[in-house]
C-alpha cells in the first residue's frame, strides 16, 4: 500500500537558477534552493520514490490533466522568461501508472481529468525548477499535474487532491507532494520593475502582510480558518494560477480536517513583486 510520506508548498522562481550563475544575482537565492534540497533529503529518508507536483505554470481552460508520460526529457526555455531560463536540459524518469490512476480516481470523484502519454507534452519550469534542485539530493520519478486552473473553482481541485491521496494509497508508491506557485503574486508593472529593484522587492505591502499571516496561520495549524479565506485570498492578493496547487495539496491532506504545525525551511522573500518561499506540511 502506497502513501504520501512527505508534502511541500514550493518556490519555483527563475532567480534560482540565475543564483548559481554570475551576475547581480548570484548566490541570492541560495536559501531558496538550500529548502528545495532539505525537502528531497526528507523525502529520501521517507522512502519516497515519486514526486507529484501541483504545477501553476501548466495553464488549462478545460478539465485537469496530468503528464504521466514515462520519462520527461529535452531542453527548456520559458516562453515567458526565455532571458532567464533558456535551453535547461532535463531527464527524469515518470509514473505513468499513478499518474493514470489519479486521473481514474479524480473521474470517479466528480472531477472530469485525462492523463496524458505524450513525448510532445513538456513539462513546466513549475516542475522543473524543483526537480532540479531536488534530483541532486534524491532522484524520484515524476507526475506533473496542471494547476494553472482557468475555469476552475477551489472545490474542484479539493477533488483532485483527494484522488491524488486515494490514488498513491491503492498504489505501491510512497509520494512526495509538491504544490508549486508563489503565496501572493502580484508582479511589478513593467515599468515600474527596474524603478523599484523589482527582482527583490514586492509590489504590494498590503499582500507582504497577508503572506507572513499565512505563514503564521500555517504554522499554527490553523488551516480550517485558512482554507475560509482562500478564494479571497487568491484573488485579492493575485494567487500564482489562483492557488489551485494550494488547494489540490489540502484536498491531498484532509482539507480542514488537516491540522498539522507547518514548518517554514526557507524565510519568506520578496522576487519580482511576489511572495515567495518553501513551506513543509507533515503528513497526518
Amino acid at each position: 500500500m502506497g502513501e504520501i510520506v512527505l508534502a511541500a508548498k514550493c518556490t519555483h522562481v527563475p532567480t534560482m537558477l540565475m543564483s548559481e550563475r554570475p551576475g547581480p544575482v548570484e548566490g541570492k537565492r541560495q536559501p531558496a534552493i538550500d529548502g528545495h534540497a532539505e525537502i528531497a533529503r526528507r523525502a529520501k529518508a521517507l522512502g519516497a520514490d515519486t514526486v507529484v507536483i501541483c504545477d501553476t505554470h501548466w495553464v488549462i481552460n478545460a478539465g485537469f490533466h496530468i503528464n504521466a508520460n514515462a520519462r520527461f526529457k529535452g531542453l527548456f526555455t520559458s516562453n515567458e522568461f526565455p532571458q532567464f531560463i533558456q535551453d535547461l536540459p532535463y531527464d527524469y524518469q515518470g509514473n505513468p501508472e499513478l499518474g493514470d490512476a489519479i486521473a481514474k480516481a479524480a473521474c470517479d470523484l466528480g472531477a472530469h481529468t485525462l492523463s496524458h502519454h505524450l513525448d510532445s507534452l513538456h513539462l513546466e519550469y513549475g516542475t522543473l525548477v524543483p526537480m532540479r534542485f531536488m534530483a541532486r539530493e534524491h532522484e524520484m520519478k515524476v507526475v506533473s499535474v496542471a494547476a494553472w486552473c482557468t475555469v476552475h473553482d477551489h472545490q474542484e481541485s479539493r477533488i483532485v487532491g483527494a484522488a491524488i491521496r486515494k490514488a498513491v494509497e491503492e498504489s505501491d508508491s510512497k509520494v512526495l507532494l509538491v504544490a508549486s506557485g508563489s503565496l501572493s503574486h502580484k508582479i511589478w508593472a513593467n515599468k515600474d520593475y527596474a524603478a523599484n529593484n523589482g527582482t527583490f522587492t514586492i509590489s504590494s505591502e498590503f499582500n507582504r502582510q497577508m503572506d507572513l499571516h499565512v505563514l503564521e496561520m500555517w504554522k499554527s495549524g490553523d488551516h480550517a480558518t485558512f482554507l475560509k479565506m482562500l478564494p479571497e485570498y487568491a484573488r485579492h492578493c493575485s494567487g500564482e494560477g489562483s492557488m489551485h496547487d494550494t488547494a489540490m495539496l489540502y484536498g491531498a491532506l484532509g482539507w480542514d480536517r488537516y491540522d498539522a504545525r507547518c514548518e517554514v525551511v526557507t524565510p519568506y522573500f520578496p522576487s519580482s513583486g511576489t511572495g515567495q518561499t518553501n513551506v513543509i506540511f507533515p503528513v497526518q
